[in-house]
């Protein structure tokens, strides 16, 4: 006969088994194929988490610099659908036209992924450009963007002046154009920012703008990429107010 500390081993040997399994059907395992975690200009899809308002000089969390602007999702399994660019641009367009032609190239272009990165990168460039940051700009911007924006960095350092933003609201509204041209794809995107920008001197006095009243800004920011060239990043070559 087994005595009872036998029995007792045996009835928490079982319990042990029954918890691992539990765990294991509630958790998972590890495969090697898990995603990795999330970065705000993957091609992944998902939308970024930023704060609806916050300055270059308040402590959160920043979009980081090192990381590319990369919104290309990977490709779905099936034919594309035919309207699949459907609340992004209208049937018959040079715009429809155009992300077909993006499409036909690279087929894991996704127009949902690619706004929800470029929102993230309008956000990145204004933040980078009030902080002085030309690493970050220097990835986000094309080469003839990036002098336009040093200049005016240089300028603001050589008069001791400090540029302070604060984003409040922004929404990638529309993409405006799209087409292709030697390879390389052309994308223009409307956005609606609502933003208080103010500059000071050494002193620390207003020079410029308003540390209290919000603006309305309307852009068009055009990004291009060589759809043919395994590097996925996109780089703002174009910006536009909008009257």
């Amino acid at each position: 006969m087994h005595s009872s500390s036998d029995v007792s081993l045996i009835v928490f040997a079982l319990l042990a088994v029954f918890v691992i399994w539990r765990l294991r059907s509630v958790l998972g395992t590890r495969t090697g194929h898990e995603r990795p975690p999330y970065n705000p200009f993957d091609k992944s899809g998902r939308k970024a988490d930023i704060p609806e308002a916050h300055s270059d000089e308040a402590s959160v969390a920043r979009l980081p610099g090192s990381i590319p602007f990369n919104p290309i999702s990977k490709p779905e399994s099936g034919a594309p659908s035919e309207d699949r660019w459907r609340g992004y641009a209208e049937p018959g367009s040079p715009t429809w036209a155009g992300l077909n032609a993006i499409a036909s190239i690279d087929p894991s272009f996704d127009a949902k992924s690619f706004l929800d990165g470029a929102r993230a990168a309008y956000e990145a460039v204004i933040m980078a450009f009030s902080k002085g940051d030309r690493a970050t700009l220097r990835q986000l911007l094309a080469d003839e963007v990036f002098d336009a924006f040093d200049g005016a960095i240089r300028s603001r350092e050589q008069r001791n002046e400090k540029k302070e933003t604060i984003i409040v609201a922004l929404e990638a509204k529309s993409i405006d154009s799209a087409h292709v041209a030697n390879e390389v794809a052309h994308i223009t995107v409307r956005f609606a920012a609502k933003l208080i920008a103010f500059t000071k001197d050494q002193t620390g006095a207003v020079v410029e703008g308003s540390v209290e009243k919000v603006v309305d800004h309307v852009d068009l920011w055009t990004f291009a990429r060589l759809v043919t060239s395994p590097d996925p990043n996109w780089k703002l070559e174009a910006t536009e107010p909008v009257t």
